[in-house]
């Protein structure tokens, strides 16, 4: 979402922009001249133009394989550099909106300013409320390894450095630096060589940390802290509102290349960088902190503390007792950065905890830094207190000394295939039913399983659990707080987990012991439609209830947004998944259990993708309750964190939308009358659209078709990610791809099935069924409708049918070829629906820069998609193909992604 002071500056500052994105062209085509000659460059404006004026193929046609590499690269170069100039664009209106006061987090305070001041009815907020409310937040987006991120790392890095430059003053200087790192991006392979190992992808996650860390976390969390004040809400400098998490060298599901021990190096690997943060952070609080006792003086516990720290580090540097002798502060910055170092180590080696020497956790960094600001508070040092040692203590509670908490993530099947082999009878004939009461015995019981008949595969499912509880004793109970359940179908799945959980000495309801949460993953229709008979039979339990008191009553739950969209469309998904959380919140406030979602969203629309603010604030109400995780993956990382200033925008409107949610959402926002109307009329288009989609995806030759109209079977050479594109247990076809290359495959053919198909059959059914005017008071009133209407919209503005038709017209056997025209009717049945909705005359009518914007790139994607065309062609065709033709091909793949701004 954007305000509409953002809007207006947008739209001002749009020739900017394009003033912008022409000196890089210009840059690249001056580039294409040195690198490869005048003919490359001459060849890329005659395509350009041809295909701009409907022509261009013939040339196309005659290209050799090296020419139709040289021209894919033009054009992808193209596509990253336009994207930086939008993200530098984008980071300039942002500055300009902050300097005018306009930030999400001064909004957000500014609503809830106004709700104090004039409360709805029933909708009361008492100061003691508030002050619980926010003390409890706990909002967390989580970086994971699903691969749709086609850029590597290196074109990544050589983009932030045109970012850094645009941004500056136009000097001569700047324009040569310019030159030159487009030629080093020109010079630079654009796709991976080998498949990243999974600790390459804990690499690249953390170079975000990093930035973070330093740049990002620290004003935010000051800023949000500051703004409280204006509520009269003093937020504890050591509170945790705002975390981070990850489930790289954590996501077992699927993902064979997860061991026990790389989840180990993972979170070794991520110490290391938070340490090496934390430690550059402490280096600029001793530069800072000259205050001597000569003038301001110490508490008498900061003094002990650094007399303490002198005889356990008899490495201290002579030179700092000299100079520092009267500055005990900055003594005990030197004794932090000492300790820290000596963590690290220790993590390093798998060495024993030296009280006294290094940090078992970050509570132990946290106490000695707060023992620094008494000291300050307690000597005239109020203002050196809140500066940098309370934005360094408030990043370090963020961060801790791991970066990010690790998610475990795993399918239900191992565990029950574990407990089958320690465990007497016939376990995995029982049903969902019988097996929970026999799993709950097992978990109430002082008796552990028989562990030594388990064959390779349940010695690995357990070793994850004992290698939890290792890392928490290593380094701390923020290391690794929840083990999820995938395919969770019934209450016993995740009663499986727990008790493999006891096996390893992570639960025991009689020692009152609790180290982990645990919670369902629901992914399918199904299991969504089932998520409140799941959660009440699990806290109706007295044993298992009994580890919810254990974990602060706090029960998280996952949804799953991409499969429940490959299972039954958008709009059955997107409202099943609203449902369920309604279902979820009532049970949870039945049992007194605070309940934490987490929103497995994906980057493009059919995989719950979408503007971040407006999906926190159109979920139901009170399922925000402090406590909420998402995920981030893929581009979506690269494209919200690349930039300091984009950075620190999502994290700042993610932090001011959940606090909204928390707080001004907390009860039903329609009368109980619409709200029955409006469910009535969503439930008509849901299951109208629903209907459609089936009937399209039930069809036995849409696999045959979709494989054929689409570059999917490329998926795996593009190297994206650690983890297969297929689940390894499925027996074929659609059913054993991932919901990812899914989307993937779509997406680059321009059909993008999975963002709007159905939608258009279902509005159109709560049409004739007399609901226009609730449609429109639903479009008008209610969050959750406008905000999926929106996402529909855009999916709909990127799609591009005649461009598909050019790949089933040369790829697509005749016989199957029909299904693009079931494709082309549903879609121009959901654009007459969606524009008669809407009142507009055109797709994004409303939004005038973002549709030129993704009509200019159109222009440039043409090129790209009729070389992918060609190439799939020969491709298949010719057998044994060459090396070279198929790189050509995944370079198109790249620049498509690039072109569009999504993969999958």
């Amino acid at each position: 979402m954007e305000s509409p002071q953002t809007k207006n500056l947008v739209a001002s500052d749009d020739a900017t922009l394009r003033s912008d994105v022409r000196r890089l062209g210009d840059l690249l085509g001056q580039s294409l001249v040195r690198q490869e000659g005048q003919d490359l460059l001459d060849l890329v404006e005659s395509v350009r133009k041809g295909v701009r004026e409907g022509g261009g193929i013939e040339i196309l046609e005659k290209l050799s394989v090296d020419e139709s590499v040289q021209l894919v690269r033009a054009f992808s170069t193209y596509f990253h550099l336009a994207n930086v100039a939008e993200q530098v664009h984008r980071s300039r209106v942002l500055a300009e909106v902050r300097a005018q006061g306009g930030s999400w987090i001064t909004r957000a305070i500014d609503k809830i300013e106004d709700a104090i001041k004039n409360p709805v009815s029933g909708h009361e907020i008492s100061h003691a409320d508030l002050e619980k409310w926010i003390n409890d937040l706990d909002i967390r987006p989580v970086f994971t390894a699903h691969p749709t991120e086609a850029a590597r790392r290196s074109i990544l890095s050589k983009l932030g450095e045109i970012a850094s430059l645009l941004d500056t003053p136009k000097t001569v200087t700047q324009e040569e630096r310019l030159a030159e790192t487009v030629d080093l991006l020109w010079q630079t392979d654009e796709l991976r060589l080998d498949r990243p190992e999974p600790l390459d992808e804990a690499m690249n996650a953390l170079y975000y940390l990093d930035d973070l860390a330093t740049n990002t976390v620290p004003e935010v969390l000051n800023d949000f802290a500051r703004e409280l004040k204006r509520l009269d809400i003093d937020l504890p400098v050591t509170a945790r509102p705002l975390t981070f998490g990850t489930w790289i060298g954590g996501d077992r599901d699927g993902n064979p290349n997860i061991t026990p021990q790389i989840t180990e190096e993972a979170v070794v690997l991520q110490a290391g960088h938070a340490i090496r943060t934390t430690i550059a952070a402490m280096n600029r609080l001793r530069q800072m902190l000259s205050v001597s006792t000569r003038i301001a003086g110490a508490t008498p516990e900061l003094s002990a503390s650094v007399e303490e720290d002198l005889k356990n580090i008899p490495e201290f540097e002579e030179r700092f007792l000299r100079l520092n002798v009267q500055e005990p502060y900055r003594l005990k910055a030197t004794a932090i950065v000492h300790r820290l170092a000596f963590t690290r180590n220790r993590h390093s080696v798998n060495g024993p905890h030296v009280p006294g020497r290094d940090y078992k956790n970050t509570a132990e960094l946290l106490a000695d830094l707060t023992l620094m600001r008494d000291s300050l508070f307690a000597h005239r040092g109020e203002l050196l207190a809140t500066g940098l040692l309370e934005r360094t203590i408030r990043t370090v509670a963020a961060f801790g000394l791991t970066h990010a908490t690790l998610d475990i993530r795993e399918h239900s099947d191992a565990h029950h295939n574990a407990i089958k082999q320690m465990i007497s009878g016939d376990y995995i004939g029982l049903s969902h039913e019988d097996k929970f009461p026999v799993l709950v015995k097992q978990l109430a019981s002082s008796e552990k399983l028989d562990a030594s008949k388990l064959d390779a595969a349940g010695v690995k499912t357990l070793g994850t659990f004992i290698a939890i509880d290792d890392l928490i004793e290593r380094f701390g109970p923020e290391v690794i707080e929840t083990y999820i359940v995938s395919m969770t179908k019934g209450a016993d799945d995740l009663i499986a987990a727990t008790v493999l959980g006891k096996q390893a000495g992570l639960v025991d309801i009689d020692k009152k012991v609790a180290k982990i949460g645990f919670a369902p993953l629901l992914e399918t229709v199904a299991e969504l439609r089932a998520a409140g008979e799941i959660l009440e039979k699990l806290l109706a339990d007295p044993t298992y209830r009994k580890l919810v008191e254990l974990r602060d009553n706090v029960q998280e739950v996952m949804l799953g947004y991409s499969d429940s969209n490959k299972d039954a469309g958008i709009a059955t998904s997107q409202w099943e998944i609203h449902r369920a959380q309604r279902k979820l919140r009532d049970v949870a406030i039945k049992y007194g259990v605070k309940l934490r979602l987490f929103h497995g969203r994906g980057g493009s629309v059919g995989r719950g993708g979408g503007p971040t603010y407006e999906a926190l604030v159109a979920l139901p109400w009170g399922s925000v309750d402090g406590q909420i995780k998402m995920t981030e993956q893929g581009e979506v990382i690269s494209d919200k964190y690349a930039l300091p200033a984009l950075a620190r925008e999502n994290v700042e409107l993610t932090l001011a939308a959940s606090l909204e949610a928390t707080v001004l959402n907390r009860g039903p926002r329609q009368s109980p009358e619409d709200l029955a109307m409006w469910n009535e009329c969503m439930n008509l288009v849901s299951d109208n659209s629903f209907t459609r989609y089936r009937s399209l995806i039930d069809h036995p030759d849409l696999p045959a078709y979709f494989y054929a109209s689409t570059p999917v079977e490329q998926l795996g050479n593009l190297f994206l990610g650690s983890r297969p594109s297929r689940r390894p247990d499925a027996a074929g076809g659609l059913d054993s791809l991932r919901a990812i290359p899914w989307v993937f495959g779509w997406t680059q053919s321009r059909q993008i099935v999975p963002g709007w198909f159905g939608v258009g059959s279902g509005l159109k059914a709560a049409r004739e069924a007399g609901k226009t005017d609730v449609l429109q008071k639903m479009l008008a009133e209610w969050h959750f409708f406008s905000t999926f209407i929106s996402n529909v919209e855009m999916t709909l503005a990127k799609t591009d049918l005649t461009t598909a038709q050019r790949y089933v017209d040369t790829l697509v056997p005749a016989e199957l070829r029909h299904f693009l025209d079931t494709i082309k009717e549903e879609f121009e049945l959901t654009v007459a629906e969606i524009l008669t909705l809407t009142e507009k005359s055109s797709l994004l009518g409303d939004q005038a820069v973002l549709a030129r914007t993704l009509q200019v790139r159109d222009t440039y994607l043409a090129p790209l998609q009729l070389l992918q065309v060609n190439l799939l062609h020969r491709v298949r065709t010719e057998g044994e193909a060459d090396p070279t033709l198929i790189r050509a091909l995944l370079l198109t793949i790249n620049g498509v992604a690039a072109g569009l701004r999504n993969t999958g």
